[in-house]
């Protein structure tokens, strides 16, 4: 393939631009707030699974404690039923009476063990609400640091988007004045060769994969017409011969 020396150096001119919007789009990939994001993110799911949990337990205890109190009421408007009986003179018999009050002073030792576990319960309904309300607040607080996180990430994709497009518009110039032939050749082996189509020969080195040519080589390379397209015999990249190629 032949292409004339301005067209070859142009390549140059591309390489860089495509070398930049690599380096935009890898910067775009390794932000650090998609590391932070990604904490947050598990931060946040982490404590609202915390606060369903803690939100479960706090009307389990809520429940319970109705239940003891309902306990505790039972307990007691049967005790008050007994006293009204033996308050009324109702019960004539001696026996029956014995049993009443048998009855009510058990009753009185079965209200204050329930009112034993209705103390219990209660302190263990305001630990899972207090429970609740912590996780709730750090809840919030992980929902703010996530937030942050997604708007500077945001920010500065645009930043990013902004430069991407300036130099995508000074491609599309350099990109212009490029003969089809040599573009097509340049963009495959950018593809084959980790993002690098064409390389500077610079002081007999090859930029491309840093190979330093012998004498013989060079003149090799020198003696080729200056529109021939020369590739490096080591990485296959085009090499782009220029006055600080080498002696």
């Amino acid at each position: 393939m032949n292409a004339a020396p301005a067209d070859q150096i142009r390549l140059l001119d591309l390489q860089a631009i495509d070398a930049k919007l690599d380096q935009l789009a890898h910067k775009r990939r390794t932000l650090p707030e998609h590391a932070e994001i990604d904490k947050a993110t598990a931060d946040h799911t982490a404590l609202k699974s915390l606060v369903v949990a803690a939100e479960a337990q706090q009307s389990d205890t809520a429940r319970e404690l109705t239940k003891a109190e309902q306990d505790v009421e039972q307990v007691r408007a049967r005790a008050t039923r007994n006293q009204q009986r033996m308050d009324s003179g109702s019960v004539t018999s001696a026996k029956d009476l014995e049993n009443l009050q048998h009855e009510t002073g058990s009753l009185a030792k079965r209200q204050g063990d329930l009112e034993d576990v209705v103390l219990e319960v209660m302190e263990r309904l305001e630990s899972a609400q207090t429970r609740v309300t912590e996780l709730t607040a750090r809840l919030e607080h992980s929902t703010v640091v996530l937030e942050e996180a997604e708007a500077r990430r945001e920010a500065a994709f645009a930043e990013i988007d902004v430069e991407v497009a300036k130099v995508a518009r000074d491609r599309e110039t350099v990109v212009a004045v490029i003969p089809a032939d040599l573009l097509k050749l340049y963009t495959r082996l950018r593809e084959q060769q980790g993002g690098v189509g064409a390389a500077r020969l610079y002081q007999r080195r090859c930029e491309g994969c840093r190979v330093e040519f012998s004498t013989n080589d060079l003149n090799a390379i020198k003696a080729e017409p200056k529109d021939a397209v020369v590739r490096c015999e080591n990485c296959g990249r085009i090499l782009v011969r220029t006055a600080d190629s080498g002696n």
